[in-house]
């Protein structure tokens, strides 16, 4: 790879790492090619960037962003998962991921909106609620009270009509 072409690659890398809200480094060994694509595939339809780069590179890169901490430990052939919105949302397809491979793939580090977590902390997270899902429960709790206060305030009057009802067919 040429000078200007590893430029290019770490701009394009740390601009990405800025945005990040979640990053995960995994080591893998002997993952087949259709494997691979495969992985790839799954992180894609996610909205979720998995890349393989060079450490030294992901250092560069890395440096004065929030995940510098995250490339100091890297060794070994390692690839980058890097989510934007939901931080669950990488935490849960990584851990569909690894279940599939087995020991080819390991996490060996994370961070989590600047905070570096280990591989217990990335489980736990894929065990929470989505963003999707958080906000739905949200607006649940939201509409319960107005849901019951609508029921209740309602309740008096069909008792009424119900009152009145059965007179008029007690009287006919």
């Amino acid at each position: 790879m040429q000078r200007n072409e590893k430029q290019e690659l770490v701009g394009a890398l740390r601009e990405k790492m800025v945005k990040a809200a979640i990053a995960i480094a995994v080591g893998y060994k002997n993952l087949d090619a259709a494997a691979t694509v495969k992985l790839r595939k799954t992180f894609r339809e996610s909205k979720v960037d998995y890349k393989v780069v060079k450490n030294t590179l992901a250092r560069l890169a890395a440096k004065g962003t929030p995940l510098e901490k995250f490339t100091e430990g890297l060794d070994g052939p390692n690839a980058i998962i890097l989510g934007y919105d939901d931080v669950v949302v990488p935490a849960k397809v990584l851990r569909d991921v690894l279940r599939e491979q087995g020991e080819k793939m390991t996490v060996k580090a994370g961070v989590v909106q600047g905070n570096l977590v280990d591989a217990k902390s990335l489980a736990a997270l894929a065990d929470m609620p989505g963003l999707p899902e958080l906000r739905g429960m949200l607006v649940g709790m939201i509409a319960g009270p107005a849901t019951k206060l609508v029921r209740l305030l309602s309740t008096p009057g069909g008792q009424i009509a119900r009152v009145l009802k059965a007179k008029s067919e007690k009287a006919a």
